[in-house]
């Protein structure tokens, strides 16, 4: 914790989620210097790995487990995390769908195979996923870009094809005409499963646009788990931070302006609202207004188990995958989202879990092995999720209980507790809806600029939105540098920058 005044610097980062360091990097690769503050005492928001004290030698993911983007983001593939030491490996299969009736429905990495799967929905899913993966980069463009610039990959071979073929998707999955191109409900359901990462009503157009977008990244580079935790990912960020003269203070509040050392300029990886209180009568009245008014989206509640194996599930295939998306049939899934969205408690909510020893056997400790959870609820719901995200889990894994030592549930109303951007367990940082993909938070040409202030949101709360991918911190940074330095040409982030 700082106790001294901390000294002027050029550039000031408020938050050190995986946005925050993305445009902390960037500036400081740039030749400026830059200081992250952060209010915990760990750094890193919701990618961190912590010691919970549950059992020893057992940490888990304090909100990602799994990442589909953190190979197949732009920003991520530029700094190359891999080549600066972290081991990501994809699982044989990215995610799946355990169903009451019949075997699951499994999204392998390879995509014959999960064609073979699907049965008489095969070919549908191999002509509509296994093309879309074959182009993985444009459809990555297109939905973590900043809304507002050509995406590059349009201009590559095979985008005249790509493009309309992701937008179909989008209007057949986000519209009542959801039932096409799939006839069976295992191939509906694991689409769905997908979709409900963006929480919300379904079918919506943000939720077939999410669904495409991971969709696609299954069958390409995959879905893969850090080995040692989402923790990797956050250290190799900081570490090329502190090679570039950038430095980081924990346990700094920032409630008000006044809390920000002198800068040139500052950016918030903080939700709207939060932006709105601590800039306070300092922005145009307008942009104030907007981002109080900005929606925070419904909610997810966390428990974190030790298990004594494996989870045993009816299906044995299911355990093959790195995430498991638990909510049944497709309109099982959308009943419960609709409670949600209505403010009720759904009695079998959706739930996605993960196993990181799936792919990353380090994190088991003898026979005990950590497990992730999350369940979709209302917004600030103060209800303790371990029961009903059990209860969840022994509907397609009997037994489940059995193998439980320890378990740690978070209530949504409680998730900002230990990250602050999570208001009333929103892991968004607002509603997900295809309008707000766009205009997140105003629909101004740059939504990361706060006016004339030299202050700049860099949060999931701008586009592209929410995920672990870096990139709203990557575009902020670069209209920092241009705005505020005059700096046009953005530096490399490659491990080691050609001079």
């Amino acid at each position: 914790m700082s106790v001294h005044p901390l000294p002027e610097v050029d550039v000031v980062v408020v938050g050190s989620g995986p946005n925050g360091l993305a445009a902390a990097v960037t500036l400081a690769r740039a030749g400026l210097s830059v200081q992250v503050l952060d209010s915990e005492d760990t750094i890193g928001g919701g990618a961190r790995t912590l010691d919970l004290g549950l059992a020893p030698g057992i940490v888990h993911d304090i909100c990602s487990a799994a990442h589909p983007l953190a190979l197949a983001s732009p920003f991520f593939a530029e700094f190359d995390i891999r080549a600066r030491g972290v081991r990501a490996i994809a699982p044989t299969a990215s995610y799946a769908q355990p169903l009451e009736a019949g075997p699951a429905a499994i999204a392998w990495h390879d995509v014959e195979r999960t064609a073979e799967g699907l049965g008489a929905d095969g070919p549908a899913w191999r002509a509509l996923l296994g093309t879309l993966s074959r182009h993985q980069d444009l459809v990555v463009e297109l939905a973590l870009g900043d809304k507002r610039s050509l995406p590059p990959a349009l201009l590559t071979p095979g985008a005249l094809a790509a493009a309309p073929l992701y937008g179909a998707l989008i209007g057949l999955q986000g519209t009542p005409a959801w039932d096409l191109p799939f006839r069976t409900e295992p191939a509906r359901a694991l689409l769905g499963g997908v979709a409900a990462h963006a929480i919300g009503r379904m079918p919506s157009l943000a939720m077939a646009a999410t669904a495409g977008l991971l969709g696609t990244i299954a069958h390409g580079v995959g879905w893969p788990i850090p080995v040692g935790g989402s923790q990797s990912i956050v250290d190799a960020l900081v570490a090329d931070l502190r090679a570039h003269g950038g430095t980081v203070h924990t346990g700094h509040h920032v409630r008000t302006w006044r809390d920000v050392p002198a800068a040139r300029a500052v950016l918030l990886d903080t939700p709207a609202p939060a932006a709105a209180e601590i800039l306070a009568n300092r922005l145009p009245a307008s942009l104030e207004r907007a981002l109080r008014r900005f929606p925070h989206g419904d909610a997810a509640a966390k428990v974190d188990f030790v298990l004594s194996g494996p989870v045993p599930w009816r299906d044995p295939e299911v355990g093959e995958a790195g995430t498991q998306h638990l909510g049944g049939t497709r309109e099982q899934m959308a009943h419960a989202e609709a409670e949600v969205a209505a403010g009720r408690l759904p009695a079998q909510p959706v739930t996605l879990v993960s196993d990181p020893s799936v792919a990353d056997p380090s994190r088991r400790s003898g026979s005990l092995r950590p497990l992730w959870a999350y369940a979709h609820v209302p917004a600030g719901d103060t209800t303790d999720p371990t029961e009903l995200v059990t209860a969840q889990i022994e509907r397609f894994a009997p037994g489940f209980r059995d193998l439980v030592v320890a378990a740690r549930g978070i209530p949504a109303s409680q998730m900002s507790a230990h990250n602050p951007a999570l208001v009333g367990g929103d892991i968004s940082m607002g509603r997900v809806t295809m309008a707000g993909m766009i205009a997140r938070p105003t629909a101004r040409f740059d939504p990361y600029r706060l006016g004339p202030t030299g202050w700049y949101l860099c949060s999931s709360a701008t586009p592209p939105g929410p995920g672990v991918h870096g990139m709203s911190g990557w575009h902020a940074a670069r209209r920092v540098l241009a705005h505020e330095f005059g700096i046009t040409q953005p530096p490399d982030l490659s491990p080691a920058p050609v001079s």
